[in-house]
């Protein structure tokens, strides 16, 4: 492994740890030259649907659209890197574990929504306001608003 600050590829492992329910391997490791240290993750390669596109393309399942795509919505909100990851993970076992060969990226789009909506809703509702391409701020009112429903009837039943 190459060293990210000195580019010597002489490495040692100092730590290894298993992550994501055995699926990822999280290893610290240390430059014999430099003496920096980081971090890398070794996955399982699966081999996962391809997604099919609004527009009717296909094209490979990416981990890092979605993580990207989570981040930017979870940007400055209480939600962990580790959750983010765990969750993507655990998306991407479930599509493998389908057996199917291709999935809309509906399916995908939904998941994360209510898994965002389950975390922290301002990050849902930026994640919505680009995948459901609002149009204009009517779009995003509505949205908001039937958060705000949602949580009024949920306190009802709840409490």
């Amino acid at each position: 492994m190459r060293c990210p600050s000195c580019h010597k590829e002489d490495t040692k492992v100092v730590d290894s740890r298993s992550t994501g329910e055995g699926f990822v391997i999280r290893r610290r490791r240390e430059c014999v030259h430099c003496g920096f240290r980081f971090t890398t993750y070794e996955r399982l390669e699966l081999s996962l649907p391809r997604v099919i596109k609004k527009d009717g393309r296909r094209e490979p399942f990416s981990r890092e659209k979605i993580l990207a795509g989570i981040r930017k919505a979870c940007h400055k909100r209480p939600v962990s890197e580790e959750a983010i990851e765990n969750f993507v993970s655990a998306l991407e076992r479930e599509l493998f574990e389908s057996g199917e060969k291709e999935i809309p990226s509906s399916y995908i789009g939904e998941r994360v929504m209510e898994k965002l909506k389950e975390w922290d809703e301002v990050a849902y509702v930026r994640f919505a306001s680009v995948y459901r391409e609002f149009q204009d701020v009517n779009e995003f009112v509505e949205q908001v608003s039937q958060l705000l429903r949602g949580r009024k009837s949920g306190r009802k039943g709840g409490k």
